[in-house]
């Protein structure tokens, strides 16, 4: 079963806030979260990679790493907004032709998503109920690294979420976040065959980064 009917990630994540934050990205660069995730997975250094961004948003992620070095990246998002963001934010920067976009849920998509080198999930299984489907494919696909900001498991968190969440559901078509346990998370990855490499824990979000073993 897919996560949702896609078209609630287009209401959500539509036209005007895809150029919020185009425009606070090209005035900022990539920032707090997302900038420490890229430096994480471009550790080992990305020269040649392959990089696949899950949620890529206007492609911030996978826009640094192919600035470093990456070879080609694929770009997977369930908003039609945000791609074509992400598209003319690539063709800006002439890259277009070393990025492949696809459009739809991730799972939904399945077997046309392809390996990668690292595989990135920038605040995006937050916004998934099936962890385990979303992070098994991204970890199956993750040939090096797989690299993902998830908000921390505490107890206060988990409490504010869940308040939120019940003021979203009073709207027609809710888009929920979800506080997925870390301990399943790396339990998910670890299936995959990818061991903890490195993380970062902040007030409300964590960088957790895998590596294959």
């Amino acid at each position: 079963m897919d996560c949702c009917d896609p078209s609630v990630y287009d209401d959500h994540f539509d036209a005007k806030r895809a150029r919020d934050q185009l425009r606070a990205y090209r005035r900022d660069g990539p920032r707090g979260w997302s900038s420490r995730l890229i430096a994480e997975l471009a550790a080992d250094g990305v020269d040649g990679l392959t990089v696949l961004d899950i949620g890529a948003g206007v492609g911030a992620v996978h826009h640094a790493l192919l600035a470093q070095g990456a070879a080609s990246a694929v770009d997977v998002d369930a908003s039609g907004p945000y791609l074509e963001a992400a598209q003319g934010e690539a063709a800006r920067r002439g890259i277009a032709d070393r990025v492949t976009y696809l459009k739809g849920d991730a799972v939904a998509l399945g077997d046309a998503i392809p390996e990668a080198d690292l595989v990135a999930l920038d605040r995006v299984v937050c916004c998934y109920p099936d962890m385990d489907r979303l992070v098994t494919l991204a970890a199956t696909r993750a040939r090096r690294r797989l690299g993902l900001v998830v908000p921390r498991d505490d107890a206060w968190i988990r409490a504010f979420i869940a308040l939120e969440n019940r003021v979203a559901s009073l709207g027609k078509r809710p888009l929920l976040t979800y506080v997925h346990r870390t301990h399943a998370i790396t339990e998910v990855v670890a299936a995959a065959g990818l061991v903890p490499a490195s993380g970062h824990k902040g007030r409300i979000w964590q960088t957790l980064v895998y590596a294959r073993a």
